[in-house]
């Protein structure tokens, strides 16, 4: 089985979720957001097709990672191979964190319909869920880029049947405390 990305592996993220962090950039998607970070992975025939064992393989070099996050572009166009990479980090010990612009309620959806589908969220254990909406940017928000995406913890929202967002990365991130930008320069 092989998956279409758009880079190499990038180990030791900070941004793409909590912890350090090993990012899988998926090519493909077709929610084409309006100020999205990434266009450059829109199209489905760009990137290189790669085998998930060779995934698999370079993965298993990386350490000193918490997680993977599968981004993109969009994973959840490439069910069958994230869920292979998702079942196999977590035999890593790595947690998952998984971008896209589907909404829970379209993956409850299309789950329905595909078995794979519902064995991937169930790999999954952070999803951040929704388009990017550039009306609804802001670069003060925890892990995802505009309001209206929710960072939901996967595993409590199945059990519960309802979706479950996780407290700590609601509200905005504390840089005002963290930086303060001077008034003046001087030289």
């Amino acid at each position: 089985m092989e998956i279409r990305v758009a880079s190499d592996l990038q180990p030791d993220s900070i941004v793409d979720g909590e912890g350090i962090r090993t990012v899988l950039w998926t090519q493909g998607c077709g929610h084409h957001c309006k100020g999205c970070h990434n266009p450059e992975t829109w199209s489905f025939d760009a990137g290189i097709n790669v085998d998930v064992e060779l995934v698999k393989k370079e993965l298993s070099k990386i350490k000193g990672q918490d997680g993977i996050t599968l981004s993109g572009g969009d994973p959840w166009f490439q069910i069958d191979a994230c869920l292979e990479i998702a079942k196999y980090c977590h035999e890593l010990e790595w947690n998952v964190w998984c971008y896209t612009g589907f909404t829970w309620e379209q993956i409850m959806i299309m789950s329905k319909g595909n078995p794979n589908a519902c064995a991937f969220l169930q790999e999954i254990d952070v999803l951040v869920d929704g388009r990017f909406q550039l009306e609804e940017r802001s670069l003060d928000l925890k892990y995802k880029g505009s309001k209206n995406q929710r960072i939901i913890d996967v595993q409590k929202s199945l059990e519960s049947g309802s979706v479950v967002e996780i407290e700590k990365y609601q509200g905005q991130k504390e840089i005002g405390s963290i930086y303060h930008k001077p008034e003046h320069i001087y030289i």
